[in-house]
């Protein structure tokens, strides 16, 4: 017999090599790629309830849907355009910018809506020290109109012309800014997967004072007051801490380089460009720069409901002075308190447990300016 296809235990399949492993080379693909959207998330799914434009596509599916459900005697499954927030930021935009925001692994729950939705299965790490990118056609109107420094404008091919579009683009060109438009696939790929609305606005990092530099200038004013920032994570808090900063006199802001907001896009946004105007330092221990303060001449008070000192009570608040304002969960850290040289409390005749922590800095800082106008 020719051959041996007739042999008792012959191999009916090719003999395979064994598989081969990737070393570890392809582990990043393992990772969870972050937050999955929901139907009404989605602008390209027929049950998208945003507050944004619906897209063309979308429009047609629902009215398909609501065809199909008539013929039928049942109720439509289509969402409600309008009824669920997912602009993310203020001024219907998400002025967040990219790559900021935080959210669980696959099929987890976001931590906070305080970065920028991300299409599933794109990821975007910016480097510290890289140009952001703000997206969004109200934030960056916002941020063009605030004065806000931009290197580039981007706008997408084909994009759809609006008031805010045109009033972007003139805003750009009287500014200097170029405005490069590119393929809509090149600004996906820029911003991440971000749902960018088909404009993005790069703005350079922020340049930070010397904190030695910005204290030594502040003593040498009339009436020197300077704001710290003990934990605020919250770059619109930041930015409207600023904004209070410039309104009631202060010199300068610092916060620590950890765990803490810095001057991003959005905050230079919130800021409404008061962050041009009043020098912002970041510090590496902001006890330190504290004890600092005080061996420089100025009283450090810091922002707490349970202060022992009433706000309007405050005589200090002639001289020269740090005001503290805590974090926007547990306020001031437990080392940061034992530095200040008193805490005080802002009182409040409801029984609203605690401010939100830029306006607690607003209302500390008039009341401040208050008394220094007093005494002039």
């Amino acid at each position: 017999m020719a051959g041996n296809s007739q042999r008792r235990g012959r191999r009916l399949t090719s003999k395979a090599s064994a598989p081969k492993g990737s070393g570890g080379k392809n582990k990043d693909s393992l990772a969870g790629r972050g937050r999955t959207l929901p139907a009404d998330e989605r602008p390209w799914h027929k049950g998208y309830s945003g507050t944004e434009k619906l897209p063309q596509r979308t429009a047609w599916k629902q009215d398909k849907e609501r065809r199909a459900a008539a013929e039928e005697g049942r109720a439509p499954k289509i969402g409600q355009p309008g009824s669920k927030d997912t602009t993310w930021g203020r001024g219907g935009g998400r002025g967040v910018p990219v790559g900021r925001g935080a959210t669980g692994g696959r099929g987890g729950k976001p931590t906070g809506r305080s970065g920028p939705r991300v299409t599933p299965g794109r990821k975007s790490n910016p480097s510290k020290d890289s140009p952001e990118l703000l997206v969004g056609r109200n934030p960056v109107l916002e941020a063009l109109r605030a004065q806000v420094p931009a290197t580039a404008l981007y706008t997408a091919q084909g994009i759809d012309m609006d008031d805010r579009i045109n009033e972007i683009i003139r805003t750009a060109a009287d500014r200097g800014i170029a405005n490069l438009e590119i393929s809509r696939a090149e600004l996906d790929r820029m911003t991440g997967g971000v749902l960018h609305q088909g404009v993005g606005l790069q703005v350079p990092p922020f340049a930070y004072q010397p904190f030695e530099d910005m204290v030594a200038a502040a003593v040498e004013q009339q009436a020197p007051l300077l704001v710290a920032l003990d934990g605020v994570t919250d770059p619109r808090n930041l930015g409207a801490v600023i904004r209070s900063a410039a309104a009631f006199g202060a010199q300068g802001v610092f916060v620590p380089e950890r765990r803490a907001a810095g001057i991003t896009a959005t905050a230079w946004r919130t800021s409404a460009g008061a962050a041009a105007r009043v020098p912002v330092a970041q510090v590496t221990n902001l006890t330190r720069s504290l004890k600092a303060c005080r061996d420089a001449g100025f009283m450090v008070v810091g922002l707490d409901a349970d202060g022992d000192t009433d706000l309007y009570d405050l005589e200090a608040a002639v001289g020269p002075l740090v005001v503290v304002v805590g974090s926007e969960g547990r306020g001031l850290s437990r080392l940061v308190g034992e530095t200040c040289d008193l805490t005080v409390s802002i009182p409040m005749i409801s029984e609203v447990e605690s401010l939100n922590a830029s306006v607690a800095a607003a209302v500390a800082l008039a009341e401040v300016a208050r008394r220094r106008s007093a005494e002039l």
